[in-house]
């Protein structure tokens, strides 16, 4: 029986020498073959990094990342470190490319290259079945669909899921994230943690949103591709205002009646990846997180039951799709927490990670699942036994 397992363990204590000791404290069982390790923005992320490195076997492997809040199956929670020991039938190799801001598709193609070469596997022998790809970013440098072409350049088939390190602050000037790969804790990079593995596994998302058919039509954009300027040959935010019956001030995310409620998505065979758009801007435009193609075309979703339709997704469709989940790895959109935030929804969406298989994660900036870029949305990486 092939199999991968995981231990959680979570701290509130902030000097990093004494959070190692409880988050390592709380761990029994195998040596683990890799840690995550989740921490709050507001930690010192090297000493914090070199403390849990110091207590742990040298065989073992470390990544993690800063975040905009971290969760388990106690729910979602601030100000804390949450730490994942895995272990079992599985080998996995670690990349970390530089320099995103300046070469995103160089800094994802590094990255995988490196982990393929920790695990002696050239990129285009990568068997999609047997391989899948955990990927975290420095959210802040917006870079995800670059970064990802350099990943997937020599090996397009490999599966790829994860989110951006992120930040409890909303004002841009102060934002920075960090990620850690064993002793290295960097900003401006991209981690890759490849893994092979017989156990069985699964790459799997989960919305709140449904689909209404109702589709409108990117006709104009800027320079940069993040910007709309006109939707269906009309000015962006009107248009996007009138289609929600709603002036273009109360279009914000994470507003009440705004793109939190009525966001857009592609279709993509049977399923519907969340790219929702952000923000109005003054100039009658709309900046959306991902990259926009002149004529493309998105279809309006509308938001369900949050917190029900997550607990369906941890307690029927992940166990359909992974048998005997015992490790599951979440990655969760801040811009939901916002939302939840705003609507006072927050205690009943942390109640349903609770029945989640073990579970660490963070709250992330944009999300990563099969080599789309997202938003809105949770990403897992989920392992069981067969």
């Amino acid at each position: 029986m092939a199999q991968v397992k995981m231990q959680t363990a979570r701290t509130t204590l902030a000097e990093p020498a004494a959070a190692a000791e409880d988050l390592l404290r709380q761990l029994n069982g195998p040596p683990p073959k890799l840690v995550t390790l989740f921490a709050a923005r507001n930690r010192n992320q090297l000493e914090l990094n070199r403390a849990v490195r110091a207590r742990l076997p040298k065989e073992t492997r470390l990544v993690g990342a800063t975040t905009g809040g971290e969760l388990d199956n106690d729910g979602i929670h601030e100000d804390t470190v949450v730490l994942g020991a895995m272990s079992g039938d599985f080998e996995v190799g670690l990349g970390l490319g530089s320099g995103l801001t300046v070469d995103a598709f160089g800094a994802g193609a590094a990255a995988i290259k490196r982990a393929c070469e920790e695990l002696g596997v050239r990129q285009q022998d990568l068997n999609p079945r047997h391989y899948v790809g955990l990927v975290i970013d420095d959210g802040f440098r917006y870079k995800k669909e670059e970064l990802l072409l350099g990943i997937l350049d020599k090996s397009q088939t490999l599966v790829l899921v994860g989110g951006g390190a992120s930040d409890y602050s909303r004002d841009p000037a102060r934002q920075s994230a960090l990620v850690h790969v064993d002793g290295e804790v960097a900003g401006d990079g991209v981690l890759v943690a490849l893994f092979k593995t017989n156990a069985p596994w699964g790459a799997l998302r989960s919305h709140w949103y449904v689909p209404t058919g109702e589709k409108l039509t990117i006709t104009r954009v800027d320079e940069t591709h993040t910007r709309a300027l006109e939707i269906d040959g009309k000015p962006a935010a009107a248009r996007y205002a009138e289609l929600l019956d709603v002036r273009p001030e109360d279009l914000e995310f994470g507003s009440p009646r705004g793109f939190a409620v009525r966001p857009t998505a592609l279709k993509v065979g049977r399923e519907y990846f969340i790219r929702a758009a952000w923000r109005p801007l003054e100039d009658g435009s709309i900046l959306f997180a991902n990259l926009l193609e002149e004529g493309s075309e998105l279809e309006l979703m509308k938001i369900g039951d949050m917190a029900g339709m997550t607990r369906a997704f941890f307690t029927e469709e992940l166990p359909r799709r992974v048998p005997n989940p015992q490790a599951t790895l979440l990655f969760h959109c801040s811009g939901r927490m916002w939302y939840a935030g705003a609507t006072g929804s927050v205690p009943q969406l942390s109640e349903a990670m609770k029945v989640a298989p073990t579970a660490a994660g963070m709250n992330v900036h944009f999300e990563i699942y099969s080599g789309f870029h997202i938003n809105t949305t949770l990403t897992v990486l989920a392992f069981g036994a067969n």
